[in-house]
């Protein structure tokens, strides 16, 4: 990875761990899903209000390790006031960025904005479920599927 996306890592992931945004329950949410990362003890619940084909409102509480807190709070931040096939094509391009060979620098979609700062995550292949965690969440969420998410 180039040292400007490692500083853009490094920058971007400490800002969204001590001031998470969206970090709230969302009390006129329409879909919640739960989701645990056994292996790092994440836990995240996300609220989703869906007005059609519409996130209108996102947000989530719980608790875990950077990687986990800041992909949760830079998704909602990303996802907010998207369209479900947008929606679709970012977990998409993220989960391609993030699971690829840990050897290989990926090629990064301009659409993914401060999510590629996940990118470095792919060297460390265990951190990848804590990044992947909230994404997974928002699939059951979105899905109505109310069994806890895990990322085993």
């Amino acid at each position: 990875m180039s040292d400007e996306l490692d500083d853009l890592y490094r920058e971007t992931i400490l800002d969204h761990t001590k001031r998470p945004r969206n970090f709230r329950a969302l009390t006129d949410a329409n879909r919640t899903a739960d989701g645990y990362n056994r292996l790092c003890g994440d836990k995240l619940k996300l609220f989703v209000k869906l007005e059609g084909d519409v996130i209108k409102d996102i947000a989530f509480q719980g608790s875990g390790c950077s990687i986990s807190t800041a992909s949760a709070s830079m998704m909602t931040e990303a996802l907010k006031g998207k369209r479900l096939a947008d929606v679709q094509h970012l977990f998409d391009e993220f989960h391609q960025v993030v699971t690829g060979p840990p050897d290989e620098m990926p090629d990064i979609p301009e659409d993914l904005g401060k999510l590629a700062a996940f990118a470095g995550v792919r060297k460390f292949p265990v951190r990848v479920k804590c990044a992947t965690l909230s994404w997974h969440t928002l699939q059951a969420a979105l899905k109505d599927d109310h069994k806890p998410v895990s990322t085993e």
